[in-house]
Order: structure tokens, then C-alpha cells, then sequence
């Protein structure tokens, strides 16, 4: 027969699970930092080819390549920064970064050399994409302050406090619009 823990025995086991979850969470800020670091590293070098690549003879292939691959590199290391600004992949961005890539393909290898069917794939991946960037504008954001999982949890909360509890308690939405207005100090896992 287990014996049930005791309330300050909870607390420290609360208090012990907080500090490893926060820090793993610095162990991946570090490792997001040295991606930006390195990434960073890897945008001057290709940098230095690029202008190395503008002397005479011009190879205006190459050159326009290594320019759309700066930009892919530039905006992988935007999705980097805004993930350890606001710890969260942006859709947007992670997105742009994919039509970028396309269009680098699309363009190195030339639309007349490469095979129709690539080209159709590509080009019907590149609407689903598009899709993606105007569909995403219409959804409810979930990262300022309203997370989905927490209303179900203040949801359940509430019908179980309800259920043994006869007095009436506030409605998760007018409870979520006041969590919303005042910053949250600690997230929920």
C-alpha cells in the first residue's frame, strides 16, 4: 500500500521539477545561441565567396545563387533570433524561408533544364505555401497570452470544482481576458 505524499513533499517536488525545466530550457537557449553563432559565421564566409564571385568573368548564375542563398541564410537566422526572443517557431517566417529555398532551386537550375514535372510540384508546393502565409493570418494567435491547453485545463477545473462545489465560478473566458491583461509570470507545460 503506497502512502500518499504530503503537501510540503508535493511543493518541493514542484519546486524541483520548475528549476530542471528551467534549465533545459537554458541548455536549449544555449545550443539555439550557438546555431546563431555559427550560422552567423557560415553568412560572412559565404559572403566573402560572393564578392570573391563578382570578379571578372562574372558567372551570373553563380552569383545570383549564392545571392538567394544569403537570403535563405538570413532568414534562418531571423527564425533563430525570433525563437529565442519569444521561444516559438514562427509559421511565418519558417514558411518564407521554404518559398525562398524553392525559388533558389527554381531559378539555379533554370525552369527550361528542369523537368516538367518538377517545375508542376514546385509550383503547386509554392500555392500550398502561399495558402499557408493567408490562411495563418486568420487564426486566433495563441502565443500572447491565451494558450489553448490551459482554457481546456480552466475548463475541467471548473466543471470538477462545479461538481463537488455547488458555488458558481467565473467563466473561463472572462477569466482568460484578466490572465490576458496581466503578464504571466510562469507558463504551463
Amino acid at each position: 500500500m503506497q502512502k500518499p505524499i504530503p503537501p510540503a513533499s508535493s511543493d518541493r517536488y514542484q519546486g524541483s521539477r520548475q528549476r530542471l525545466v528551467r534549465a533545459l530550457e537554458t541548455v536549449q537557449d544555449l545550443i539555439i545561441i550557438s546555431l546563431c553563432i555559427g550560422l552567423f559565421s557560415f553568412m560572412v564566409i559565404q559572403l566573402r565567396e560572393m564578392f570573391l564571385s563578382l570578379l571578372p568573368p562574372l558567372d551570373f548564375p553563380a552569383v545570383t545563387a549564392d545571392i538567394l542563398f544569403l537570403l535563405v541564410l538570413v532568414e534562418l537566422f531571423r527564425l533563430l533570433i525570433i525563437y529565442l526572443q519569444e521561444q516559438r517557431i514562427s509559421i511565418g517566417v519558417a514558411v518564407e524561408v521554404a518559398i525562398v529555398s524553392i525559388l533558389r532551386e527554381v531559378i539555379v537550375r533554370g525552369v527550361l533544364e528542369a523537368p516538367s514535372s518538377q517545375i508542376l510540384s514546385a509550383c503547386a508546393f509554392l500555392l500550398v505555401l502561399g495558402m499557408l502565409l493567408v490562411v495563418r493570418v486568420w487564426l486566433p494567435p495563441t502565443f500572447e497570452g491565451i494558450d489553448p491547453e490551459h482554457v481546456i485545463s480552466l475548463k475541467r477545473r471548473r466543471e470538477l470544482a462545479h461538481s463537488a462545489d455547488s458555488t458558481p465560478l467565473p467563466e473561463p473566458a472572462t477569466r482568460l481576458a484578466s490572465e490576458h491583461a496581466m503578464p504571466k509570470t510562469d507558463s504551463i507545460l
